[in-house]
């Protein structure tokens, strides 16, 4: 696991691109990164968490946790990035709609308004706005197909 590897989170709503200097890369390949985390801004409910991006699928899963480290849900957005290999570092893109999926396996897909908005404001091209919606039609049939387990698996096998 490279040391100076860098992850960026890039928002096109609202716009902000961030460098995850705390986050902890627990384990990377060339199909995916898995981080350990706490929250950037202090909230209620969440307090930390693991991701694992699926880098050629373009969606991250990440296990949210409170403070007493219950688990909240898990939280799956679709993403693209850009990898600059003469600084090791990834930029994400959120790709604005996400899905959640509850304890109970109750799954609930939002901010799909939002796609329109970026598109309306020109902030996405239609081509990213396909791609979202491909990838997030990818993660829901692995999710309604039963086979959430096996994305879930690479951060329960380093974090539990």
């Amino acid at each position: 696991m490279p040391e100076s590897t860098k992850l960026y989170r890039k928002r096109i709503i609202p716009e902000e691109c961030i460098l995850l200097k705390d986050d902890k890369i627990l384990y990377q390949d060339e199909h995916i990164i898995v981080t350990g985390w706490h929250t950037l801004k202090p909230r209620k409910d969440l307090h930390h968490g693991y991701s694992c991006y699926f880098l050629k699928e373009g969606y991250k899963v990440s296990k949210f946790y409170r403070e007493d480290n219950s688990l909240l849900y898990w939280y799956c957005d679709i993403v693209e990035y850009d990898y600059q290999q003469d600084t090791d570092t990834y930029i994400i893109t959120d790709l604005l709609v996400d899905v959640i999926v509850y304890p109970d396996g109750f799954v609930k897909v939002v901010d799909v308004d939002e796609l329109v908005t970026a598109l309306d404001d020109k902030l996405i091209s239609e081509d990213t706005l396909k791609k979202s919606l491909v990838n997030l039609n990818s993660l829901l049939e692995i999710i309604y197909t039963g086979d959430f387990d096996r994305l879930k698996s690479h951060i329960e096998k380093l974090c539990n």
